[in-house]
Formats: structure tokens, sequence, C-alpha cells
């Protein structure tokens, strides 16, 4: 063949090509982030930040037993532009989110939507099905293309199976590339000089997203697909034998979960991106009876209660105790954890336990029961246990092992947050993946665990579960939604003199580091996981655990970074003010500008590191001081220090 000719062939099938590809462009409100969609035989998508590439074009496309992923025909498309003001049933970050969007809306020949939106603080798109009748979806491709030499803050996991409780390991794009590197979600990326965070929202009946890394700078996301055999193996255990060729089963229309990317120029944005909660879909029917606060939790202190003229343990005295040291403290909740129950039979209490006479008494002072149950035996039990609850007054539940997000599991999640809510029962899910929106849809479902969290202080021999940690979960997990961390801990030390101790735990870092854990990190239903006889010894404490919050009305990230720091300010529901400090390993001090405070004088109250708080990590300092806007006031932390303040309007 002549050469020139076949030059010219080749030019002119890349001309038709592009001929036949369609090109969507949307902007952020703000005019700063561009999302790129180009469809032709595929759809590959681009993220642009101030007119530099933060995402390279990557693939995304979805497969149904109804159609087949290949070439795609638009039918059509619209934007739309929102701005409204979103109140969270459950206030978290905020009392009111501003949720402003562009939204572009692609159809396709095949009954199938794209839908597309891009934030002042990310970009999300989800698929939306239009079928009529039964079918599968078969898979869905969604690429991320990174640069190799980027890094990845990531959750490595060992496979589908897990509780989700992962350190982040620092590693770069290109280390992701061995298919082992299995990660859960959220996880966060460098661009250049912004952060990229990717989670999901929306996750209804499908199953959750999951990424890896597939070489030269992308990563993939990856899901469990539909189990097709599973056996239960013990009262908290299930184990999937053999999984359907499809991620999910779908009846009629659908609309598939959220795929997020929040974007971040400075660490301390992802500290207050709420995408996750904004992408969810909205509750439905009256929750007003929802009531967030804090509960003092057994476990963690393994009921060694000691002072006492009862022999402490599971039994209806310890509980009481329990109940007395809430009421004292206005604590909302008590958690009776393993054990209550026979483990295999809901309704059948221990010997020790009577729950009716329990119940009464902490009814008596106002204190709501909140009860454990592994989800295997839940799931058995599931109306005749939460009529039982409901019958004794109990508050709510605590669900635990689950241990997978299939689409099963995820639509068991669903089904306990309605069963509970038809009872007014809070639920909060333990052994469980990261928050996906169902706190939003089902406002009773309070919290999550889905973290490595304080309950590792009890048997971590590697010391991980140190402030380094602390002050990086919070950029990453914490970005997706409540995380029940269970802070609190009064018996505190340095690594060198830290050891895990079953019974009797201590953390790492100092007591004001923990201090600063009840306004750094946020859960609805917030722990005090250590034992009441300790509090009691603590007033001084008590008195800023008492006053803090569950839920806030506005929160500040003051100043961030990234595994070293954090340094927040949130205004309560009543006006007043809280700050934490934490740090890492390295002390520093860093400068409180209070000019978000409004007119007049205030009174500051600080719990703060002591003077020998780098040798004793229970050593701290109160002070107070009269403030107002125009106050700079140091924050000084030692190594594995914090500082916390409550703010009072004079």
């Amino acid at each position: 063949m002549n050469l020139k000719k076949w030059t010219l062939g080749i030019v002119a099938t890349a001309v038709s090509m592009m001929a036949t590809a369609q090109e969507y462009m949307l902007q952020s409100p703000d005019g700063k982030t561009t999302v790129r969609i180009l469809v032709k035989d595929s759809i590959q998508y681009s993220v642009l930040r101030d007119g530099k590439v933060l995402l390279q074009p990557a693939t995304i496309s979805l497969s149904t037993s109804f159609f087949k992923s290949g070439v795609w025909k638009p039918s059509g498309s619209k934007k739309t532009a929102v701005q409204q003001v979103l109140q969270p049933v459950v206030p978290q970050k905020s009392s009111h989110i501003v949720d402003h969007y562009a939204q572009l809306q692609i159809g396709f020949k095949n009954q199938v939507d794209l839908q597309w939106r891009a934030y002042n603080n990310g970009v999300a798109w989800r698929w939306v099905i239009r079928h009529k009748g039964e079918y599968e979806v078969i898979s869905e491709k969604a690429g991320f293309a990174l640069q190799p030499k980027d890094t990845a803050w990531y959750p490595v996991e060992d496979g589908f199976y897990s509780h989700n409780e992962r350190l982040y390991r620092r590693l770069t794009v290109d280390e992701l590339r061995d298919k082992n590197k299995l990660g859960s979600l959220p996880a966060l990326f460098s661009a250049g000089d912004k952060k990229l965070l990717i989670t999901e929202s929306g996750l209804l009946n499908y199953a959750g997203m999951w990424l890896e890394g597939t070489g030269t700078g992308n990563v993939a996301a990856v899901f469990p697909h539909y189990p097709s055999k599973l056996e239960i193996t013990s009262d908290r255990d299930e184990v999937v034998r053999s999984r359907e060729p499809y991620i999910a089963r779908e009846n009629g229309a659908a609309q598939l979960p959220w795929r997020i990317v929040m974007i971040a120029a400075e660490d301390k944005e992802l500290l207050t991106n709420q995408l996750a909660y904004q992408l969810a879909v909205p509750s439905t029917g009256d929750y007003s009876w929802v009531k967030p606060g804090k509960a003092s939790w057994d476990w963690w202190n393994a009921n060694n209660v000691y002072g006492v003229d009862f022999r402490a343990g599971i039994n209806t005295a310890t509980y009481k105790y329990y109940v007395d040291f809430a009421a004292k403290y206005g604590l909302e909740y008590i958690i009776l954890d393993e054990g209550w129950s026979d483990t295999r039979n809901l309704l059948k209490t221990i010997p020790d336990i009577d729950m009716e006479a329990l119940s009464a008494y902490a009814a008596s002072k106002n204190v709501g029961i909140i009860l454990w149950t592994s989800w295997v035996v839940l799931d058995q039990q599931l109306d005749a246990a939460l009529d039982l609850f409901a019958k004794w007054g109990i508050k709510g539940i605590k669900v635990d092992f689950m241990q997978r997000d299939d689409q099963v599991m995820v639509n068991y999640y669903e089904r306990v947050a309605k069963a509970a809510a038809a009872r007014k029962i809070l639920v909060d899910f333990h052994g469980a993946y990261k928050p996906a929106g169902l706190q939003r849809t089902y406002p009773n479902v309070l919290s999550f665990e889905g973290v490595y969290g304080m309950e590792q202080n009890k048997v971590d021999q590697t010391k991980s579960i140190a402030p380094p940690h602390n002050v990086t979960f919070p950029f990453i997990r914490m970005a997706a939604g409540p995380v029940d961390f269970t802070p609190g801990a009064m018996l505190n030390a340095q690594p060198g003199d830290w050891a895990p101790h079953w019974s009797s735990p201590m953390s790492i870092g100092t007591r004001c580091h923990q201090l600063a854990m009840f306004v750094i990190y946020e859960s609805p239903l917030q722990m005090l996981a250590d034992n009441p006889v300790h509090y009691y010894k603590e007033p001084e404490c008590m008195e800023f655990l008492q006053h803090v919050p569950a839920v806030w009305d506005t929160t500040i990230a003051l100043q961030a970074q990234l595994g070293e720091y954090i340094l927040t300010a949130r205004k309560a529901l009543n006006g007043d003010w809280y700050v934490g400090g934490m740090t890492g390993t390295a002390a520093r001090t860093l400068t409180l500008d209070c000019s978000f405070l409004g007119e007049g004088a205030y009174e500051l109250h600080i719990w703060k590191d002591g003077i020998n708080a780098d040798r004793n990590a229970q050593d701290f300092k109160v002070e107070q001081l009269t403030i107002n806007k125009n106050s700079k006031i140091p924050v000084a932390m030692t190594t594995g220090g914090g500082w916390a303040a409550r703010i009072i309007k004079r």
C-alpha cells in the first residue's frame, strides 16, 4: 500500500472517530473545578482544578443483563444548577449545610442515565437505571487516573471480609499496582498540591465499592459480588462460600451509589467536607424523636469497677452503678455490651440481669439503655427481639460483626435501620463498613465503627493505636461520616510507659489528647469508654466531659496537617464554643485566633498538657481567662499531646 495513502487513511479514521464522539463539560459553582466527559465507544472523564489536571482521563462504565457495555449512544442531556440549605435531623459537622452544585444528566438509549455533580469541594457521579422488570448489574467500572508518584494514604485490606479497621499506609500510587493491594473506602490521594479523597454515598440495595491499583497511576473500583452460598459458622459469623457473576440483583428503576472525589486545597478542608451527607438519600417520615448524646460504655474497661459494695460484673447492680454515673453527669445513655444475654438468644437474659428492673431504674434517672447484639442473632430474631426491647423501654442497639458489604449485607443494614426506626430505637453499627449515607436516610442510625479505634489499646502490641494515627484518620475515615472511636481514657501513658492491658487499659498520648477527641471526633452517639470509677476521680475532666455535646451547630477547622496536628473549633447548639487541639509525635505550639467569636467578652476554660506531660501523660492543668474576638491564645501541646477548651459568653 502507498505509505502516503495509508497515513491519510489513519488521519481520516481519527477525525471520523472524534466526529462521532460527544464531549460534555460541567463546572463547579465557583468556576474552579471542571469535569470533562467524553462519550464514544466508552465513557471517559477527567477533572481539572484551576486549569490544572487533577485526574487524567479514565473510563467509567456499566454492564447489566439487559444491555452490555459497548457503544454508548446519548439520547440527550440536561444541565441544572441547585442552591439549597439542608437541615440534618441529627447535626454532625453543622446544623445547616449549603448544598450548592451544578448537575449534568446524560441520557442513553440503553435505558441508563449518567448523572454528574460538580461542587466547589468535589465532584461525583452515579448511574440511574430506567429499566422495568428484574435484571442483574454485571459490572461497574470506575477508574481514577492519578500519577504513578502521587501519594496514597491507603487502608490495605486482606479481602472483602473485614471490619474495615485499618491503619492508613503511605504508598505511592505506583505501588498499588499489586493486585493484592485491595483497599476499603475512603482512601486519600495527593494530586500535585491538592488532596483527593475517594468514597461513596447513597449506598442502598447495592454492593459497596472498594479500590485496587491497576498500574501506571491508575486506581479502579472493585465490588464484592452477590453471594450465591452463605454459611453461618457461629453466633456472630457468616461466611460467603461462593459468589454470583454479578454485583447486584435489581427490580425496576434504580439509582446506584454516588462515586465521590472530594477535592481539598488544604488538609483542613477534609475535616469539614460534607459531600457524603449531601449526596445521601434524604429521610422520609418523622424522626424528631431521635436523641443523640453521650454514653457510658462497659466493654473497654471490662466492668472492672472497684471501691463498691457489690461484686462487679455483668449484673444488675453494676449497671445500676453505670446509670447513677450517667445521671450524675447528664449522659444520655449507658451501653450493655456483649454478655447481657444468651449470645444465641436475645430473648433470654443471663440470670444476673433483671432487664425490667434495670430499665425501670434507668428510666427513673432519665438515662436510656443501649443493648449490644451480634448481627447474626439479630437477623434471626429481628422482629421478636426489637418488640421485646421496645417493651423494656430500650433506646438503642449496637449491632456487631457484619464484616461485609455485598448487596445482601447492605440490605441487612437498611432492614435493621427501618425495623428499629419503626419502634423508635437508635442504631450503632460496629464491625461495620464506612458510613455511606445511611445516617441521612435513617437518622436513627447515629454512628458507625469501621475505624482502627481505641479498643485496640487493649490488645495492640505494635503501639499503632497512637497519636500519629489519631491525627490521620479524621482527614480520611471521618470525611465519610460519624466515627465511633470510643474516646475518653483516663489512664494515659507516653509510648515508653504504655503496654496493652485487657481489664485496665491505657491510651497512648496525654490526658488532654483524649479530652480533645470529644471536640475533634464526630459521633452523635459519643462514648465515654473508661471506668466510671476513674471518671469519679477526675472531677476537673468531668467538668469538661459532662458539658461537651455530641452534635454541633458549626464546625471551623482552624489549622490542620495530615498526620501531624488538628485544631478545630465547634459551636454547640446552645451557643457555647469548644476547641480541640491534638498533635502527633511532635510537640508544638499553635495559636488560637478567636476571630470566629461574636462581640463582647467570653470566659475561656482551658484543659492543657501539664509541664511534665511528656513524662507522665496524665499531667494536665486547668486555666480560665477572659477573652474576646481579638484574642490570640497559645495552644501548647507536648508529644502526643492535646488541648481542650470551652468558651462561654459572659
